[in-house]
């Protein structure tokens, strides 16, 4: 099946040099991928583009990918979900998400449609800032990884986690979606 992106030629990924899709949204992720590494002072080596992640929802299977990881020494500290429209339907199965990316808790969760951003405690899930400015720099980050703590995440929880995922990020997806993949 085609998919449902207008691709007006090719571009090159800011962190890999791997050429791209044009498309609206890949041109979002490039404009933050700018922001992390040319205003935040994130290094290019820091930051993990398109990260796949497959998730389950009892005998059901999905994989999709994670926009941005963002690690220092094999720990990742940040994920970045982009998605057109509404942030705040986006908050939900992005912590989801950062609750399976890795076996702990990863402490920094943004949602972005790429002209806005929410930012949020991986623990408890609230906002603590809003807008793209408020993404913090890489020290600020480097900062706030140093009380994090890191809480791992049980394998009930994981299951539930994957179901949020599936059912937000795999089932909610437009049948014409290039962006995940049903492997059920």
């Amino acid at each position: 099946m085609e998919g449902h992106h207008l691709i007006m030629g090719t571009l090159y990924d800011v962190i890999t040099g791997v050429a791209l899709d044009d498309t609206h949204d890949e041109r979002y992720r490039q404009s933050i991928a700018r922001l992390l590494v040319y205003e935040k002072g994130y290094p290019q080596t820091a930051v993990h583009p398109r990260q796949p992640l497959i998730v389950s929802a009892g005998e059901r299977r999905g994989k999709l990918w994670v926009d941005f990881t963002i690690a220092q020494d094999d720990r990742t500290l940040m994920v970045i979900r982009y998605g057109p429209g509404s942030l705040v339907t986006r908050q939900r199965p992005a912590l989801a998400i950062s609750r399976l990316i890795t076996p702990y808790q990863v402490p920094v969760v943004v949602v972005t449609n790429g002209e806005d951003a929410d930012i949020l405690d991986g623990e408890t899930g609230d906002v603590t800032a809003s807008g793209l400015d408020a993404i913090p720099s890489w020290q600020d980050l480097i900062n706030q990884a140093k009380t994090a703590q890191f809480t791992s995440i049980s394998s009930y929880r994981a299951e539930m986690e994957a179901r949020i995922a599936y059912a937000f990020e795999i089932d909610g997806a437009c049948p014409c979606d290039t962006d995940v993949c049903r492997l059920d």
